[in-house]
């Protein structure tokens, strides 16, 4: 299609409503894919002109809706050049509130998954070693070592409830995403996860309402050190119902919880990373090279972690050198997050060059020292560091930011690694198809759906069951389980709500930063509110996903 016809294509579906939109529209030739008219109703697109008579019904109305369909087909293959693909930036920092770089005098940072980004080969090493923590300590099958971690498994994200063993996807509005509910290592049908939940997919909000992720019965795992513990969980259960062993769900909970905690607490995954820091820590040199240019430009910088002090230091002399204190303002270690954000008792400690506690009362906070524990209303207090001049970062959105942008006014920075494997994805030609045709079949369904005659519906079921296999398919380009982190079907999932909640910006890591000058605005998208997904057209390619306008896309071929 020309590039004139292409924006008039898209013109058309505009004045008919995008897809979806409330206004009756015209079976009129001269509007390709626009639905049944409404009584007296005519496409403000077509010619004013007596309406094109509806078909009378049986044969005659199903050729029609699959004329319609065709006309549809035609459209989106003529809105979709190859070139469409490939037009979101993983390296890019996404907005989801305004914010001015030039306003932020003071960065500040978590460490692991934030200042240093990990290897995906430290979670087999986790599974394995709090596996066999399982068995040596608890006395838990031997038949449990034959597991090994899977890492296409389980996403970030994800909710498990304790009583029924099940581990789930849950979206925005507290509904499990069907065909994403797994007990042990096997999918639960629909109709049993409906069951247990009352006859409803929809989980009651006293059960999943913390603070911090942890509901009376239902927890959500919400950092990336929590896929190995999802996956050890998985194992577990399934090796206990493969064998027709009797269990108590809480008891096997905490145990995998507890065995996954030795591990960060017995300074195992610690001893590893030290000795091998080359295979475990990615991208140092970007993280030296984000450090020194927000130094350069006169920034104020400080670190609040619950890590040890030996092994920040060692990981930031390996990233950025022995001198790497120089670059902080403030540093603190075993801070204790989230209770260091809400709790005022702690006080801050001194430790020296080898990392003993100090006795001296603490009256200011001295760059090149190391602080220990503390709490940030003192922080507050010693450095006068507050509101939205203050930017910090960290890759848990309760532990490291929910409280800061909530209570205290903090702009936050969430580091998503596995953005950056999603955008490749969504970059994808197969991605795009499928979903563009999916969000166009999901319109033709809605305006269609006056049609009610035997064969109508027989139409209609046929579509209806070709969209939900899109779905399927659209999901297992991310994870076959579970899917997108983002979404479930079409609603943000529960982790998307939140990122957005406790977030200003997001990226997939910190060297982000380094693709955008020190003053730089960042403004969020207006996507869409339902009532006006009629007037933005790029909704129709991709379900506003940041697109170009089609009427701009015309000149891309």
């Amino acid at each position: 299609m020309a590039g004139a016809g292409l924006r008039a294509a898209a013109r058309r579906w505009l004045l008919c409503g995008g897809q979806g939109g409330p206004r009756a529209a015209s079976s009129s030739p001269s509007c390709p894919g626009c639905g049944p008219p409404g009584p007296g109703a005519q496409c403000p697109g077509a010619p004013r002109s007596a309406p094109t008579p509806t078909p009378a019904g049986g044969a005659e109305l199903s050729a029609h809706l699959w004329a319609r369909y065709q006309d549809m087909r035609r459209l989106v293959h003529d809105l979709l050049p190859p070139e469409v693909c490939s037009l979101l930036n993983p390296a890019a920092i996404y907005a989801n509130n305004e914010i001015s770089l030039r306003d932020v005098e003071v960065y500040g940072f978590d460490y692991d998954y934030t200042l240093a980004q990990y290897a995906d080969a430290l979670h087999p090493e986790i599974f394995s070693a709090a596996r066999d923590i399982l068995i040596e300590q608890y006395k838990y099958p031997e038949g449990i070592r034959k597991y090994d971690y899977d890492p296409s498994f389980a996403i970030r994200g994800l909710h498990y409830d304790i009583q029924k063993s099940l581990l789930m996807k849950i979206d925005a509005f507290h509904y499990v995403q069907l065909g994403t509910a797994y007990r042990g290592l096997q999918p639960v049908p629909d109709e049993e996860v409906i069951d247990l939940y009352g006859g409803t997919q929809h989980i009651p909000l006293y059960q999943m309402s913390g603070f911090y992720g942890k509901g009376p019965s239902i927890k959500q795992f919400m950092d990336i050190f929590s896929l190995p513990e999802m996956a050890l969980l998985s194992c577990v259960v399934d090796y206990f119902l493969g064998h027709g062993l009797e269990f108590d769900q809480a008891h096997l909970y905490k145990d995998v919880t507890d065995a996954i905690r030795d591990v960060h607490v017995k300074g195992l995954m610690y001893q590893w990373i030290e000795q091998d820091m080359e295979k475990y820590i990615l991208r140092g040199d970007e993280t030296f090279a984000v450090l020194s240019r927000l130094v350069a430009h006169g920034k104020q910088l400080f670190l609040i972690t619950n890590s040890p002090f030996s092994f920040v230091d060692k990981g930031m002399r390996h990233m950025v050198g022995p001198d790497w204190r120089q670059l902080f303002d403030v540093v603190i270690v075993q801070a204790d997050k989230p209770s260091f954000f809400t709790d005022r008792r702690k006080p801050f400690r001194k430790l020296d060059e080898k990392g003993s506690l100090q006795w001296d009362r603490i009256t200011r906070l001295e760059k090149g020292k190391i602080y220990r524990q503390g709490n940030l209303f003192d922080f507050l207090r010693l450095t006068e560091w507050r509101g939205p001049r203050v930017l910090y970062f960290g890759d848990h959105l309760y532990s490291d930011l929910a409280d800061l942008m909530l209570r205290h006014g903090w702009r936050t920075g969430a580091i998503i690694p596995e953005l950056e494997r999603e955008i490749r994805i969504i970059n994808t030609e197969q991605y795009m198809h499928s979903l563009t045709w999916q969000q166009a079949l999901t319109g033709l369904l809605e305006r269609m759906q006056t049609y009610q005659d035997a064969e109508s519906r027989q139409v209609l079921a046929t579509w209806m069951k070709e969209r939900q296999e899109l779905r399927c398919v659209t999901k297992a380009l991310f994870n076959a389980q579970f899917g997108s982190i983002f979404r479930t079907f079409h609603n943000p999932t529960y982790f998307s709500r939140r990122l957005v909640r406790f977030s200003d910006l997001y990226m997939a890591s910190l060297s982000c930063l380094l693709n955008y000058r020190v003053d730089f605005t960042f403004y969020p998208r207006r996507t869409p509110l339902q009532h006006e997904a009629p007037l933005w057209m790029d909704q129709l390619c991709t379900g506003c996903m940041k697109t170009p306008f089609l009427g701009d896309m015309a000149h891309i071929r």
